[in-house]
């Protein structure tokens, strides 16, 4: 995955944003739905990588199928990842824990949060409840 397929992977997703938001390291590209963040990323840095939530349990189990994962860089590492995107994982994979990630997130705001951003978790638990 490139630097530009990563950013596109976040900024893809239901009214995500890109920031730049820390002054001591201006190449941190920060993605964030309603404020909150999903994802991290130095897009000119090599090797790309990239820091995602994840359910602690999840994050325990990808870390050690997958030597690219690791506990977040300094980050919470019981709820986050840091992804080492040197192509080992398949980028479709790496997609699925960007939407994960970005999912935890939007789960836990308020359900007219969740309604604006036409969030397919709520379209689900609407269909499941009929």
């Amino acid at each position: 995955m490139t630097p530009d397929e990563l950013r596109a992977a976040c900024l893809g997703l239901n009214g995500a944003v890109e920031e730049y938001p820390f002054p001591r390291h201006p190449d941190v590209s920060v993605y964030k739905v309603e404020g909150k963040i999903f994802a991290l990323s130095t897009l000119p840095a090599t090797p790309l990588t990239v820091s995602l939530k994840c359910e602690p349990e999840l994050a325990l189990r990808l870390r050690a199928a997958h030597p690219c994962i690791v506990g977040g860089y300094h980050l919470n590492k019981r709820h986050w990842n840091t992804v080492t995107l040197d192509g080992s994982l398949p980028d479709r994979t790496v997609e699925e824990m960007i939407e994960d990630s970005y999912d935890l997130i939007v789960a836990a705001l308020p359900r007219h949060r969740r309604l604006l951003l036409d969030w397919p978790g709520e379209r689900a638990d609407r269909e499941g409840s009929r």
